[in-house]
């Protein structure tokens, strides 16, 4: 089973990944700096580090979906 706590919820808008919310700085609609065809690799097993841009923290995404991506490590409370 997924766990939840792994993963960020992003949205598609015109070409472009949004996160809803960053997980450490809080700030709303932050523009991801990874492109949708990375999602089928990152789906195939390719990691990815996704450096935010709106704090610099960073984490290694491991899996992706239409809805979320997941990382390697706890990114949201329960």
């Amino acid at each position: 089973m997924i766990p939840f706590k792994n993963t960020l919820p992003y949205d598609e808008i015109m070409g472009d990944l949004f996160a809803q919310q960053c997980p450490f700085c809080k700030q709303e609609n932050v523009l991801l700096p990874i492109k949708p065809k990375e999602l089928a690799l990152i789906h195939e097993g390719k990691k990815r580090l996704l450096v935010f841009p709106c704090c610099s923290n960073r984490i290694t995404i491991v899996d992706a979906d239409q809805d979320y991506l997941l990382a390697d490590v706890a990114i949201r409370s329960t």
